[in-house]
C-alpha cells in the first residue's frame, strides 16, 4: 500500500503560458475596435432600414387676398416658430400672385426683408440679396449658392393658405 502524495499541483497554470501585458492590451484594443465597428454598422443599418419620418405639414390660413397690396409683404409665423415672408408680386387674384419664402437668410440666419422699390429680398448682415423668387443674386448667399426656402401656397374662396411644418 503505497500512497502517492502529489508533490506538484496538476491544475496549476504554467507561468510560461500566461499572457504578458502587451498581448493583453493588444487583444483588448482589437476587441474594442471590433465592438465599435460592429456597433457603427448596426447604427447605420438601423438608420437605413428605419428612416426618420418627415415632419407633418398642414395648410394654414394666412390672409385674405384683398388685404395685401401688390408689392406688399406680410410676415407669417409657422407653428414651429419659423418666420415666413409672404409677398404679393402681382394683382390678378390668383395664387401665382404670391410667393412665400423663409425670412431667414441661409448664410448666417439673419432676418431678410422685402424691398418693394428694388423688388428683392435683402439681408443687412452681409449685403446678401435675393430676387423675387428667392434666388440669391449678391453677397455670401450668392457665392455659396444658397437660396431662400420656398413654401407652397393655395387660394380658397379669396383666402390665402400656406403649407408649413407643424413640428
Amino acid at each position: 500500500m503505497s500512497s502517492t502524495a502529489p508533490t506538484t499541483l496538476d491544475n496549476a497554470p504554467d507561468p510560461s503560458q500566461a499572457p504578458d501585458r502587451r498581448s493583453f492590451f493588444s487583444l483588448l484594443a482589437m476587441g474594442l475596435g471590433l465592438t465599435g465597428g460592429y456597433g457603427m454598422f448596426a447604427a447605420l443599418a438601423a438608420r437605413f432600414l428605419y428612416p426618420s419620418r418627415p415632419p407633418d405639414r398642414r395648410w394654414m390660413y394666412v390672409t385674405a387676398l384683398r388685404d395685401v397690396a401688390q408689392g406688399g409683404a406680410i410676415l407669417f409665423s409657422a407653428p414651429n416658430g419659423q418666420a415666413i415672408s409672404v409677398t404679393r408680386l402681382a394683382d390678378r387674384g390668383e395664387v401665382d400672385d404670391f410667393i412665400a419664402l423663409s425670412s431667414i437668410c441661409p448664410h448666417l440666419g439673419c432676418k431678410v426683408h422685402w424691398e418693394s422699390q428694388n423688388k428683392r429680398f435683402f439681408c443687412p448682415c452681409h449685403n446678401g440679396a435675393f430676387d423675387a423668387e428667392g434666388i440669391a443674386t449678391a453677397g455670401p448667399p450668392f457665392d455659396a449658392h444658397q437660396n431662400l426656402a420656398r413654401f407652397p401656397l393655395k387660394v380658397e374662396n379669396g383666402n390665402l393658405f400656406i403649407e408649413v411644418p407643424v413640428a
